[in-house]
Parts: structure tokens; sequence; C-alpha cells
């Protein structure tokens, strides 16, 4: 089992120094000019070269790779081209929000899709197991933006009932925050659901299927004993698995999400930048939200370890 954890946990290195490599490029290599950004319409090409020179862009690209990335073994993930303060300063700043979004709706989602799931199973060919069908459908196809404005408009402009945009913190008022964390959460939410909810469906229905749950049943146990400690259980590592891997949903909902909702998080913080080629800050965020996909997944990897004991060996 250790064996296990050590070669999971060696894995992650090469994984984020490919993530890292990626990063640098994508930013480099596409069209426009921060120093030309910078210098304004009506910069003359001394100007440009002088600015390019102050953030090293005259360099070889190998070169800035390399600075680049010892700066960030030793936690500088640089300074902002526009607002000059330190990245980590503006991530520190704006991480909260987008943290406490992600949670909520990890959250919501598992409590929701999960029941959804093993229910439309127990009920297979039923109108619930349709209507769950169909709402997997749906929600798995409708675009988030689509799914805020709805919701902003049903539940914020007609009756009231949250705020249009803006975000309260935890700390000042508990109440303020769930109003205005609710609709982000059930909108970044449905896709979330939609996709966990079908694949529960899926490994319950296999699992019930199978052998064991005939005799439990045959044994006189109560369905749902059956369905919680027998099937469920069973069939928790597909479903974990598809939870680590709609984390990258999640992800890109984030950033569209707090766009619509105006929270001020590390989605908004990435768009303000790439309208701007502010490359330390876009290189800086797409490396956290790299690093926190990596080490969900890392974590789901580990929880096999638990779920299903023949992985330990």
């Amino acid at each position: 089992m250790y064996v296990y954890l050590i070669k999971r946990a060696i894995a992650v290195l090469p994984v984020m120094l490919v993530v890292a490599v990626v990063v640098f490029l994508l930013m480099h290599l596409t069209p426009g000019d921060p120093a030309a950004i910078i210098a304004g319409d009506y910069a003359r090409p001394e100007d440009i070269a002088r600015i390019r020179k102050q953030l090293g862009l005259d360099q070889p690209l190998h070169i800035q790779f390399f600075k680049w990335l010892f700066a960030i073994l030793r936690g500088d993930l640089g300074v902002s081209i526009f607002s000059n303060l330190p990245v980590s300063h503006l991530i520190a700043q704006r991480i909260e929000p987008t943290i406490m979004l992600s949670l909520s709706t990890i959250l919501f989602s598992v409590l929701v899709a999960v029941p959804m799931g093993v229910w439309a199973a127990w009920r297979v060919g039923t109108s619930v197991d349709r209507l769950v069908m169909i709402f997997a459908v749906i929600g798995f196809s409708a675009p988030v933006f689509v799914i805020a404005y709805a919701l902003v408009y049903v539940f914020s402009l007609q009756l009231g009932w949250f705020p249009v945009q803006g975000y309260t913190p935890i700390g000042e008022d508990v109440f303020g925050f769930l109003r205005s964390i609710a609709l982000p959460t059930f909108a970044l939410g449905m896709v979330y659901i939609a996709l966990i909810a079908r694949i529960s469906r899926a490994s319950m229905l296999e699992v019930l299927s199978e052998d064991y749950i005939r005799t439990a049943r045959a044994k006189g146990t109560s369905e749902g004993s059956v369905l919680m400690r027998h099937a469920l259980k069973n069939a928790s590592v597909p479903i974990v698995t598809i939870i680590g891997i709609g984390i990258a949903l999640l992800i890109g909902g984030v950033v569209v999400t707090e766009s619509v909702f105006n929270i001020p998080g590390l989605g908004r913080l990435i768009v303000d930048a790439v309208l701007s080629r502010d490359y330390p800050i876009i290189q800086g965020v797409i490396l956290v939200f790299s690093a926190a996909f990596v080490a969900v997944n890392l974590l789901i990897d580990l929880s096999y370890t638990f779920l299903d004991p023949q992985i330990r060996y």
C-alpha cells in the first residue's frame, strides 16, 4: 500500500513539469506583445524595445522559461505587468471566493447527484428513472452561462430572493454569504450533478445485477441496506473517479460563473489578465488551477486504496 502511495505521489512531479512547459509556451507563442500593449498605440519602436528589455522578453525563450521555472520553485510567481504587484499577492486576495464556490458546488452536487443516481438505478425503467435521465441530459447540455442568467432572471429579478451579483465573505455575514453563493453554486452545479448522476446510475445498475446482491436480498436484508452497504459501496470507485475528472469542468465553469455573478475570484482575475495579456497573472492562475486539479485527482487515486482493498496489493 505504501509503495502504491509513493508511486502516485512521485507521478505528480512530471505531470506538473509538463503543465508548466505547456502554460509557458501557450502564453509566449500566442499572438500579441504585452510590451506594445503597455507602451500604448502611439509608442515608438525604441520605447517598445525598452519595455521588452525591462520585462525580459528580449531574451531567448529557453532562458525565459528556466528563469521562470526556478522562480516558481522558490515560490515566486512573478509580478503583474500592469499593477506591478506580486502575482502571489493577487492570487491570495482572490482565492477565497473561488475556494468557497468550488467547495459549495462539490458538496451540493455530490449530495444531490449520488442519491439521484442510486434512486434512478433502483427504479430503473420507471418514470423516476426517465426523469433523472432527462434532467441529466439537459443539465449536461445547457451552457453554464445560460443556466446562470436564467436563475438570475427568475430568482433575483422576478422573485428578489437572491442578489443579482456580488459576493459576501463568510467571515463578514454568514447569511449574506449563503445568499450570495446560492445561485452561483446551483448554476455551476447543474453540469456537475448531471455528470455524477449518470455515472452513479450506470455503476449502480451494474452492481445491482451481481449475484451477491441477489444473495443479500434472499437473506432478507432490507432494501436500504442492500443499496447503501452492499451496492453503493462496491459502485463507489467509478463514482469517485468521475467526481475527480469533473473537477476540470468545475474549473472551467468557475471562470464563467464568476464573470456572470461578478464574484471577485480567480476566474475574474484570469479573464481580466487575458484581456490585458498580463502573462505573469495568466501563468500563475493557470498553474494554481492545474495544481488543484492534479492534487484532487491524486487524492482520488489514494482513496481507491480504502474503497477497493485489492489496490493495496
